[in-house]
């Protein structure tokens, strides 16, 4: 019986390890499958390097990289790969795809690789910030400055400091327009940049820097053509391997100027301001501040990290103003018909009160949907980028690789036909219909996730404070009619002539 047992047992265990061989080899051959199935970088098609590069600097130029966006969807498909310089970039053009690269982004996702950036701050010494940080120094400045600019409570504390930077912009607009025949404001795109450098100065330092005076001061004239300077020369740089900054130094020379006085700028307003506390408190006097440098000084951050920070941040909001601010009002003046209506909502909405509050603009979605409408056919960063971080991912057929360069092609899905009904047309009220729905991720002005624009809050309510001002100061009309502006791209994306309009008096 024992013997019967044992030898019952041993076919068992014979029968038991040939299903578990048998098992064992069907799961190999189907992972095998699988794999096989999956596409590598190899496989994606996409220009060659001679191809992309000849076909950007010789025939479109660097204003037409987000034209290349929807050629390059219509050529290869929604994923293709193409090499700058010695960067070899992975384009995603399609929402459900954006979605499936931003899902696996890991706890500390990287936007770019910004190397000339870093490269400048390892030179100088300086500090990184928000923008060029990476891993637990980049989480601990996002959780800080996260406190003060993404809360809806606290960014509404910057809302009267706003406003009185708007009564200037009122008040610039104006003088402008007594200088010219027709009420015309010439180069609006300008007059907005002003304005959204010196509303990001009131927020980091509680100060003002004179971009809204008749006579901009010489120093804040210069920082202004620092930040252009230092955006027309990223591109060039950071598609130049670091041996040829020795070769061919014109281009690293003037980058690296425009930081440094981007920096020294920083630093002396950071300074002042400092000076200021520190005089306050030696005479006993009580200290409130409304202001980030005041508030990233009370979290025990050093001083090197608190400049780097804040050089970082005047950048962060300005284009992001001026751009939405002129392409609305290019827009509206366009279509009477929509500015009449939005109009109309912020009068119903004001009820002859002179200075909108945040809760005013929150009751007025029409103006809502002109701003997030002007974002989708005018992303300010038409094509945002992530790097794989620490682990190959997968990317429809394809497996990308850990360190490889992913753009996000947002110029590309926000004008997609297959996503948004007549994408080249300005209609606000698709996003007010609520049978007109869209993928969350074909429109993503702001960004996604931990990466996304930290000072989104304050731009939006910056706008929108400013918009409302200024349609219930103006009718705004084209200074031609049927004249045409179109975008170009500057790293940024931003009009590629003046915006010029008529401001008449309401």
């Amino acid at each position: 019986m024992a013997q019967t047992l044992k030898l019952g047992s041993s076919r068992s265990s014979q029968l038991f390890r040939g299903l578990q061989e048998l098992w064992a080899e069907t799961v190999l051959k189907n992972s095998e499958k699988v794999i096989k199935g999956h596409k590598s970088l190899a496989d994606m098609p996409g220009p060659s390097t001679v191809s992309f590069i000849s076909d950007l600097f010789c025939r479109r130029g660097l204003a037409r990289l987000h034209e290349l966006q929807l050629e390059g969807k219509a050529k290869f498909g929604p994923v293709w790969k193409a090499s700058f310089g010695p960067i070899l970039t992975v384009h995603v053009a399609e929402p459900s795809l954006i979605e499936q690269v931003l899902r696996q982004e890991g706890k500390h996702p990287i936007r770019s690789d910004l190397s000339s950036w870093k490269d400048y701050r390892q030179c100088r010494g300086h500090s990184y910030g928000l923008l060029t940080a990476e891993g637990e120094e980049w989480q601990q400045f996002r959780s800080i400055l996260g406190k003060h600019m993404l809360k809806p409570k606290e960014v509404e504390a910057y809302s009267d400091v706003l406003n009185d930077v708007v009564g200037d912009l009122i008040k610039k607009i104006n003088y402008q327009r007594s200088q010219n025949q027709n009420n015309v404001v010439k180069d609006i795109a300008k007059e907005f940049y002003m304005f959204g450098l010196e509303g990001i100065s009131s927020v980091l330092f509680e100060s003002r820097i004179g971009c809204l005076e008749p006579t901009v001061p010489k120093e804040t004239e210069k920082f202004i053509q620092s930040i252009n300077t230092m955006f027309v020369m990223t591109l060039l740089t950071m598609a130049m391997p670091k041996f040829l900054h020795k070769i061919f130094r014109k281009p690293w020379q003037k980058f690296c100027e425009s930081w440094d006085y981007m920096f020294a700028f920083a630093k002396g307003h950071i300074d002042k301001r400092m000076k200021d506390v520190a005089q306050k408190l030696a005479q006993g006097e009580k200290v409130e501040g409304k202001y980030l440098t005041y508030y990233l000084a009370q979290e025990k951050i050093p001083m090197k990290s608190i400049y780097g920070n804040v050089t970082e941040l005047l950048l962060a909001g300005v284009d992001t103003i001026s751009s939405t601010l002129s392409w609305s009002l290019y827009e509206l003046a366009q279509h009477p018909d929509i500015q009449s209506a939005v109009y109309s909502e912020v009068e119903e909405i004001l009820q002859g009160k002179q200075i909108p509050s945040p809760s005013d603009v929150a009751r007025m979605p029409l103006l809502k949907a002109v701003v997030k409408e002007v974002l989708r056919l005018y992303p300010v960063i038409p094509g945002n980028a992530r790097v794989v971080a620490d682990r190959d991912i997968q990317v429809g057929d394809y497996i990308i690789p850990k360190k490889t360069l992913i753009t996000l092609c947002h110029y590309a899905t926000s004008r997609d036909e297959n996503v948004f009904s007549n994408p080249n047309e300005f209609q606000p009220d698709r996003w007010l219909k609520k049978e007109d729905t869209h993928h969350p991720y074909a429109s993503l002005p702001f960004g996604f996730g931990k990466r996304s624009c930290i000072g989104r809050r304050i731009a939006e309510l910056e706008v929108y404070l400013a918009l409302a001002r200024i349609l219930s100061h103006f009718e705004v009309k084209p200074e031609q009619p049927g004249s045409l502006v179109m975008p170009m791209t500057r790293t940024l994306l931003v009009p590629e002539k003046e915006i010029n309009l008529q401001f008449l008096e309401r």
